[in-house]
């Protein structure tokens, strides 16, 4: 079964907020655990990520489910764009496939 893997780098100068933001917000619903500085979370069988790089928030889904994809970068790519509206953030995905 092939195993997708989808990252989204938003480039900002203020990862941390935002990341401490949107995990405040969907921790309301969903439950995160943070470790460092990658907060992570489980819908259904795919594992979202949301890591603080240095003028970078880096967000990550994967699983085996295309759909399981998708959701996780709806959550997480549609709350992040909406909360860094006025600073123009644009989440931008890529996905890959390991076919092993």
């Amino acid at each position: 079964m092939p195993l997708y893997t989808s990252r989204a780098d938003v480039r900002t100068d203020s990862p941390e907020r935002y990341a401490k933001q949107l995990v405040a917000h969907l921790s309301r619903k969903i439950e995160f655990s943070t470790e460092g500085p990658t907060s992570t979370t489980t819908l259904d069988t795919t594992t979202g990520a949301i890591t603080i790089g240095d003028g970078v928030l880096t967000l990550t889904a994967t699983g085996t489910d295309p759909e399981g994809i998708a959701r996780v970068e709806h959550v997480l790519g549609s709350h992040l764009e909406r909360f860094g509206q006025r600073k123009e953030l644009e989440v931008t995905w890529t996905r890959t496939t390991d076919e092993s």
